[in-house]
């Protein structure tokens, strides 16, 4: 049975599936995909115990060398393209106020849940055809940098305050926001730099990653607004906004409050599992690529999604990501459950 596990993770695709809906419908179908991602989702994960059983030694074998996997990621890039463009031509039509919002957000959840998260997975491989890929998924949400700063930074800094996408004890979601969009942007830019340096390339250069990645996101935006105008261009930017703001929705809820300590030496300690969120509950695992795995996803960068195991002494959320996500905008409501939380495991 272990040969068909891939095929629960074809369950992602309902969500690109409503989204399709919604750029060809009217009213709360527009909505549809949201409904499911922040609606749906985190009410079955309030009734559904989190599934803590890892892969005997003999499955994680199969499971790891299983092509599948890899296949259901790399359908996703077609599939968000096709989906970019549906989006686009719909909002040609003469469309009400609510129904621009519910496409608008549906688009923007692709980005960023399925878009980013993806190139995520594919970013950590060594392949260059999929490290290609992973940049190719950044582009709609004109996100490319997070390919050098999530791998060259956030690996090496996570859980300390130098890490522009670890969130600090009391610190709130929206100041987050504003800090880990900036800094990890400016970030990346030096990241590339010291790269370059250490090459003995120009940082003015084509040599230069993020140099590229400006060039190529602003032709992207310019052929959206050859083709469809301002007005749809600018839908797409707001699309492209929820896309990396998702994105660090996440960032935030995985390392909130976390914090590694340093050595006699001002070092700080290696990477251990209980420096990052994790989250058992079956259904998020799934729709996010066992992303919520990430106490071993950080432990093991390499290990890919179809193997990550549950740690015992990880900390645990209370529920799953979607959930959290929604909880995370009321900040009296996150500090009430994390701080506490986070106070009963030190």
């Amino acid at each position: 049975m272990n040969n068909y596990k891939f095929l629960k993770y074809f369950l992602t695709l309902s969500i690109p599936f409503l989204a399709y809906l919604s750029f060809n419908g009217y009213g709360i179908i527009t909505y549809a995909p949201i409904i499911e991602a922040f609606l749906f989702i985190p009410i079955l994960e309030l009734f559904m115990k989190p599934d803590s059983d890892n892969l005997s030694i003999a499955e994680e074998e199969m499971s790891k060398n299983d092509k599948f996997y890899d296949i259901i990621l790399y359908l996703f890039v077609p599939i968000i393209f096709f989906l970019i463009w549906e989006f686009l031509i719909s909002m040609r039509e003469s469309l009400s106020a609510s129904d621009k919002i519910g496409r608008i957000l549906s688009m923007g959840l692709i980005c960023g849940g399925f878009g980013i998260n993806i190139a995520h997975e594919l970013g950590h491989r060594t392949n260059k055809v999929e490290q290609f890929l992973s940049k190719v998924l950044l582009i709609p949400s004109l996100y490319m940098h997070f390919f050098i700063e999530h791998n060259r930074g956030h690996h090496k800094k996570v859980s300390t305050k130098e890490d522009p996408s670890s969130a600090r004890f009391g610190e709130n979601i929206f100041s987050f926001w504003f800090r880990a969009v900036t800094t990890g942007y400016l970030s990346a830019w030096k990241l590339e730099k010291v790269k370059l340096e250490r090459n003995g390339k120009s940082f003015f250069s084509l040599y230069n990653e993020m140099i590229i990645f400006q060039i190529v996101q602003f032709i992207f935006i310019y052929i959206i607004y050859y083709f469809f105008g301002p007005f749809i261009t600018g839908y797409f930017l707001i699309c492209s906004v929820i896309g990396f703001l998702t994105l660090e929705t996440v960032n935030y809820i995985e390392h909130y409050g976390l914090e590694r300590t340093k050595n006699k030496n001002g070092k700080y300690e290696r990477v251990k599992p209980f420096h990052s969120w994790n989250s058992n509950h079956p259904i998020g695992r799934i729709m996010l690529f066992e992303l919520s795995r990430h106490s071993d996803h950080h432990f093991n960068a390499s290990r890919k999604y179809q193997i990550l195991k549950n740690h015992d002494n990880s900390p645990e959320m209370p529920t799953g990501y979607p959930g959290m996500m929604i909880l995370a905008l009321f900040p009296p409501l996150w500090f009430y459950v994390m701080n506490n939380k986070i106070k009963s495991i030190q």
